[in-house]
């Protein structure tokens, strides 16, 4: 009769080569009665071994001595060899918004799914920030293959939770600020991986950008990009299962309440207090936002951003890092769980990307929620607060920290050509408060698209009232029109867009309490933009959490 083999964790059958440091799968670990046999190097080292002591022989205390001292040794050993080679951990967990492991087995690669997006003319895409990082999470909520259980049966899923995870050049500092899903932004149009050309919307609800007419991550990515201003270059996809997969992995992750929570719609039902919560537990906490706060998307927001935190100190923690079972649960499920973009849609790519995060302490890691006002076309949906969006969207393209761990270093000086001449208030020119002065852009260049990015920019420089118009007459030269009265306020607008003085031209016949107006001519398509320096100060009121904060509680 055939005798049944023992169950073997497969965390244990992974052996590290003391000689290459390389872990291995090892068929014969972990089962009673085999000895695990020596590979390679290790092998040949083996063989001149000094003999061990049998069982029952007595021992000296020069030798009990010895075996403590290299018993010691090799535990260090063991731990330096576990902090080094699972430093990266929490950091993609941090990055996947709520999961992610430093991949060490090559046999993760065939788990992992990953998308080649299209993102169109380079040219048209934001400047990539140096050696900064600007990882872009989604979290989807595709409830394909869940049945009935989560609603809404079949979906193939939205921009449900989105983070946008900047990581300094210098790896000192990270901030992760998330987009709520009910705000309203234009979508520009879009190329599935299949070829297929997607129509954009003026003004949509941004988690429309993913699923909606077959919209890839691709086309979120491009969503962001435009009303950022920020470049991408990696995304990250989860799905619900992956809450519960790694929330499960790592063994559960704390969370806190501050009052009672009974959710009929999340199925949360958890009492005032400190909690540990995995699987559909910590599912329905980061789903939960009808019975906490007013209600809506932006109250849930912080509890993601404190179960985010929460696991990326469990990940970071000795408990995790000194635990091969443990860590191999959680690459297994992560890598089962991500989608990713063709660029990191390997075990080794992932690696360095994970070498790199790692290098973020915990207490400089800030998740902020992007500054937002109710919509006035319809109480529950969202615009951007401007300046404040532009504001923090600008910290973050210049790679400014909100924690304020690195000194930005000085612009570099160069014997180039001097800048072109801009206008300059004289000693009698009276001071101008951007947020005051209202602004109308008009497209004159002949090229259809450039009112909107000519209105964020003015927007991230304070001038909050600036709108588009509908397109001028095809111009040669960029203007700036005004009432009378209002010469310095067209002056200081001048100076925002970078043109020279004789832009600026009054308009007698325009109502004296009335706009400025931006005509953007052929040259607004050629013209160097020199970046202004990125603001040093975050938004005030500005929401925020810090990944080291054990304090936060869901209200």
């Amino acid at each position: 009769m055939q005798q049944d083999k023992p169950e073997v964790d497969p965390a244990d059958q992974w052996t590290r080569d003391p000689e290459t440091g390389q872990y291995r799968l090892d068929p014969s670990a972990g089962i009673p009665g085999q000895r695990r046999r020596p590979s390679g190097r290790s092998a040949a080292a083996a063989a001149p071994a000094a003999p061990a002591v049998e069982a029952g022989e007595a021992a000296g205390p020069g030798r009990r001595d010895s075996r403590r001292r290299a018993a010691a040794a090799a535990k260090r050993t063991r731990r330096r060899r576990a902090l080094k080679w699972t430093a990266g951990a929490g950091a993609l967990v941090m990055v996947a918004g709520c999961g992610g492991a430093y991949y060490l087995y090559q046999h993760f690669n065939s788990n992992l799914t990953s998308v080649k997006v299209q993102l169109g003319n380079e040219e048209e895409r934001p400047k990539a920030a140096g050696d900064a990082l600007n990882i872009l999470v989604l979290g989807t909520d595709s409830r394909q293959g869940l049945g009935r259980e989560y609603g809404d049966e079949g979906s193939a899923g939205h921009a449900d939770t989105t983070l946008l995870f900047h990581i300094s050049k210098d790896r000192s500092n990270a901030t992760a600020i998330s987009i709520p899903r009910d705000l309203m932004v234009p979508i520009p149009e879009c190329q599935s991986a299949d070829g297929k050309k997607i129509p954009g919307t003026a003004r949509d609800m941004f988690n429309t950008s993913l699923g909606q007419d077959g919209r890839d991550p691709g086309c979120t990515w491009k969503t962001v990009e435009k009303i950022t201003g920020i470049r991408v270059d990696h995304f990250v996809q989860v799905n619900f299962e992956a809450v519960k997969t790694l929330s499960s992995a790592v063994g559960g992750v704390e969370v806190c309440a501050a009052k009672d929570i009974n959710d009929s719609d999340s199925h949360l039902k958890m009492s005032k207090g400190r909690h540990v919560v995995q699987g559909e537990e910590a599912l329905a906490f980061v789903r939960t936002r009808h019975a906490v706060g007013f209600g809506g998307d932006l109250t849930r927001i912080p509890l993601q951003q404190q179960f985010i935190s929460s696991m990326i100190r469990k990940i970071k923690s000795d408990d995790t890092l000194t635990s091969p079972s443990k860590l191999y649960k959680l690459a297994d499920a992560a890598t089962k769980a991500l989608t990713v973009d063709s660029g990191i849609g390997s075990v080794d790519k992932l690696k360095n990307l994970a070498l790199d995060l790692s290098k973020v302490d915990t207490k400089n890691i800030t998740f902020a929620t992007v500054p937002v006002l109710d919509d006035p076309a319809n109480k529950d949906r969202l615009v951007l607060k401007q300046p404040d969006a532009g504001q923090l969207f600008a910290m973050i393209a210049g790679d400014r920290s909100l924690t304020e761990t690195a000194t930005p270093a000085a612009p570099e000086t160069t014997e180039a050509a001097p800048a072109p001449a801009q206008p300059a208030p004289t000693a009698t020119t009276p001071a101008v408060d951007p947020k005051d002065v209202r602004v109308t852009v008009r497209n004159g260049s002949g090229t259809r698209g450039q009112s909107g990015p000519t209105v964020d920019k003015l927007r991230t420089k304070g001038f909050a009232k600036a709108a588009t118009a509908s397109d001028a007459p095809v111009t040669a030269s960029s203007s700036v029109s005004y009432p009378t009265g209002q010469e310095a306020a067209a002056t200081a607008l001048a100076t925002a867009l970078g043109l020279p003085g004789d832009a600026v031209r009054p308009d007698p016949k325009a109502d004296p309490k009335g706009s400025l107006v931006v005509v953007l001519g052929k040259d607004a398509l050629t013209a160097p933009t020199t970046p202004a320096a990125p603001p040093t100060e975050a938004p005030k009121d500005l929401q925020r959490v810090q990944a080291d904060d054990t304090d936060v509680c869901a209200k």
